[in-house]
């Protein structure tokens, strides 16, 4: 009877010592900001997946449709262009555009004097407006020979090039505008990365007679590998997310080139009106993403860690 008794004399006890330590009066404190916090970040998710269930225009009374919409956007005959068109801008950003911010870091984390000065020009990009950079660079892929790119080209003698007018090269210039804007924030990243890599390891690879290759392969990469894994990550969320640049430089074309899922899910809710139909896509969108960050997660764990 004694071995029964005290495991609930020592909840009893270990409720009350909580009570009078003000364990209650904690809760009570914490309890609005935990329900102002889920009603403002979950309260939106669940609105959104209930949402995708409906027939919604957000006018009329909503009407339950079931996986209807699911169905309706998985069958459309647009939906394998956009996906496509989002996966390509993805691999020309993870190749081309995910360097560059690197490249841009190690080299100023190598300047010591003037270094502040490259990232402050590095990093203006990112202070641009985006709608403002995406309308001057329409200007300078403006297609006839005056425009400054095929001013530039004239140069070497190259004819003009229809950049945005073109289904080949609108989606690569879409790319080098983003990676523009982007690569001084990303860079600004990677410095703070630097700042934490042992000098030790530099003056050590010097005395060795190793170059400066030589040191960013086998010294400055391993010690950031892991932020480097974070920032491939994001980015690659980001990239499957893609919509100001297609939906201002080209809106879509030529030929739907340039149509991206976040630009047909525009399409669906602000153009068709069928908003359901529009957060049925986001619903799947965001589904993807959740498994590719959880398949990249463990693909990536032991090189980021090791």
């Amino acid at each position: 009877m004694a071995l029964s008794i005290r495991p609930n004399v020592r909840s009893r006890r270990s409720v009350l010592t909580w009570y009078r330590s003000g364990g209650l009066s904690a809760v009570l404190f914490v309890l609005p900001l935990i329900l102002v916090f889920l009603y403002f970040s979950w309260g939106p998710i669940v609105r959104g997946l209930v949402l995708s269930f409906q027939k919604n225009n957000l006018v009329t009374a909503p009407e339950w449709v079931g996986l209807s919409n699911f169905s309706y956007v998985l069958t459309d005959p647009q939906l394998p262009q956009a996906a496509a068109n989002t996966l390509y801008f993805a691999l020309l950003a993870l190749v081309f555009g995910f360097p560059v911010p690197l490249f841009l870091a190690v080299f100023i984390s190598e300047l010591r004097s003037t270094g502040w000065l490259y990232n402050v020009l590095s990093y203006l990009p990112a202070v641009v407006p985006p709608v403002a950079a995406i309308l001057l660079w329409k200007f300078f892929y403006d297609p006839s020979a005056t425009g400054v790119f095929n001013t530039v080209l004239g140069w070497f003698g190259i004819d003009p090039l229809s950049w945005l007018n073109s289904p080949t090269l609108a989606m690569p210039a879409i790319v080098l505008e983003a990676t523009w804007a982007g690569a001084g924030a990303t860079a600004i990243i990677y410095l703070a990365a630097l700042t934490g890599v042992r000098t030790e390891l530099y003056e050590a690879a010097e005395l060795d007679g190793a170059g400066i290759w030589s040191r960013v392969w086998h010294v400055t990469l391993p010690q950031i590998r892991g932020i480097i894994a974070i920032m491939m990550l994001l980015q690659l969320i980001g990239t499957f997310q893609v919509f100001t640049e297609p939906f201002l430089f080209t809106g879509g074309g030529p030929d739907n080139a340039t149509t991206t899922i976040l630009l047909l899910i525009y399409r669906y809710a602000f153009v068709n009106g069928d908003f359901g139909a529009a957060t049925a896509l986001s619903v799947l969108l965001a589904a993807v993403l959740c498994v590719l960050s959880v398949v990249y997660h463990f693909l990536t764990r032991r090189w980021s860690t090791t």
